[in-house]
């Protein structure tokens, strides 16, 4: 059966493509344009800030940012090494951690197992729970905030770390249903026929058929968990109450903001700190999250 599995695995999580022939043609030069155009857009202002970084506090504040490309030697660590050193980043670049990954293998294994219930196991009212789980995609956020604070104030867990992933994981848990559930939906139900009629036990058949075969539908939401994770204030903000011993990167730069208004060399130093991480994880794992996309898409 491994042979199988592996098989339909190629079939699935390979989405087919179209055959290149290296010439540029006229038609799509428009749009390789507007391509182009949109890249830039997004990629100045990031030079920009990366730039502004590494720049010392007279030249910040006499030229822009443009005009040290023609000023060799006009650059200095001193930023970094100012936020390191006076503002808890590395002790807040802990925190985020310690926040995001144990917040993204919980949301990732807890709806991977509600998905394959929804997608794969028959019962009552499944279609109304996974309606109901959607609709849950369109309530905004904020209206949740005080209810649920007052809740875990109750309960003594504001503040914590564990208060934390419990918020992620169920902000996070709508999405994530509803992205696994197109994919595990999509998987072939001769499979599963097979599978039981050979003694697998349904929890088997999650473990050793559906995870395997759905490995880039979970690296794409880990990588979406991780970057939403790691970017997020205004939960962090709310739920740890801003204390700096357990404050996340992001936390820490809005402090920073507040405490350091006008020297705004050291704020572009903290906001490529607080930037580097996610690129990486998003850059590291692109492969995976393209073609868990687009298997999802193509068979959704």
């Amino acid at each position: 059966m491994a042979a199988h599995v592996e098989d339909v695995a190629s079939r699935v999580v390979q989405p087919t493509t179209a055959v290149h022939t290296g010439r540029l043609h006229p038609r799509r030069l428009p749009l390789h344009l507007t391509v182009v155009g949109i890249t830039a857009i997004w990629l100045i202002p990031l030079v920009g800030l990366f730039v502004s970084s590494f720049r010392p506090t007279p030249a910040v504040l006499s030229t822009g940012w443009w005009h040290s490309f023609a000023l060799p030697g006009d650059y200095t660590i001193a930023n970094y090494s100012a936020v390191l050193e006076r503002n808890n980043m590395l002790l807040s670049l802990f925190n985020s951690f310690a926040i995001v990954v144990p917040a993204t293998l919980l949301t990732v294994v807890v709806s991977s197992a509600a998905a394959y219930a929804l997608a794969c196991m028959q019962f009552k009212l499944r279609s109304g729970v996974l309606l109901v789980i959607v609709t849950l995609l369109i309530v905004p956020v904020q209206i949740t905030l005080v209810p649920l604070l007052r809740i875990f104030n109750s309960l003594d867990l504001t503040g914590s770390f564990l208060g934390l992933w419990l918020v992620h994981l169920g902000y996070g848990l709508p999405f994530a249903i509803y992205l696994l559930h197109n994919f595990f939906a999509a998987l072939p139900r001769e499979l599963f026929e097979a599978a039981e009629m050979d003694g697998a036990r349904r929890s088997q058949i999650f473990f050793s058929i559906v995870l395997p075969l759905s490995r880039p539908a979970l690296a794409s939401l880990a990588i979406f968990e991780f970057v939403w994770t790691w970017n997020d204030l205004l939960t962090a903000l709310i739920f740890l109450g801003g204390f700096s011993d357990v404050a996340p990167m992001t936390v820490a730069v809005s402090q920073l903001v507040a405490s350091r208004g006008n020297g705004w060399e050291i704020l572009t130093s903290a906001a490529m700190l607080s930037m580097v991480v996610p690129m990486v994880v998003f850059l590291a794992m692109q492969k995976h999250f393209v073609r868990g996309m687009l298997a999802g898409f193509a068979k959704g």
